[in-house]
């Protein structure tokens, strides 16, 4: 009996951490690893940053999604994509001369440079965008229960434009760099901006 209990003390404890973690990771938090160069200069390639599950997604807010089903050329089920959230839900979108419009106004992108705002991109609408790459949804306006995407540095990143919305259901939580980050800029880029 006594070696039972004192099994037991030592197994259970770890049971029940494991159990928390698991939980945790499910429902909470988990980290990922950022995969190319499309969100730069705020996450670089390889970079690991938390991912919150239960954090609400506003515009600007970074996302994690399940690209299977949603890029064509996501051919695995655990493709995960790393992305600016630009439009939500009965957005209209547009880009002109380097700068990005929703519903409109003018949407402030300090977070990037010139450069990256504007090379390699062209003027679009959704409209225009949906026409250009076929896709299976002809729309003015970001569709109920989805997102229109961008990556920070537009003309090396596969987003929205090329294949359309990101399904709410797809979406697996919001990124936020870790307080260790040695860069308060990219802390501030990714955690705290939206409008």
């Amino acid at each position: 009996m006594k070696t039972v209990k004192s099994i037991m003390s030592w197994v259970l404890p770890i049971v029940v951490g494991l159990l928390v973690a698991m939980v945790i990771r499910h429902y909470i938090f988990t980290m990922v690893r950022v995969d190319g160069p499309s969100m730069e200069p705020n996450l670089d390639n390889n970079e690991r940053v938390a991912v919150v599950k239960t954090a609400k997604i506003r515009h600007l807010s970074v996302i994690v999604f399940n690209a299977y089903h949603v890029d064509p050329d996501a051919r695995s089920k655990s493709v995960k994509y790393v992305k600016r959230v630009v439009g939500m839900p009965g957005d209209t979108v547009k880009s002109q001369n380097g700068k990005l419009y929703v519903n409109g106004k003018l949407v402030p992108q300090q977070f990037i440079s010139q450069y990256e705002r504007t090379q390699g991109t062209t003027n679009w609408t959704l409209n225009t965008l949906s026409t250009r790459y076929s896709w299976r949804l002809k729309t003015t306006k970001v569709p109920k229960n989805t997102y229109f995407v961008l990556g920070d540095h537009r003309s090396v990143s596969n987003d929205s434009r090329y294949w359309g919305f990101v399904p709410a259901s797809k979406v697996l939580g919001v990124v936020k760099v870790p307080f260790w980050d040695s860069s308060s800029t990219k802390r501030h880029n990714v955690n705290s901006i939206s409008y």
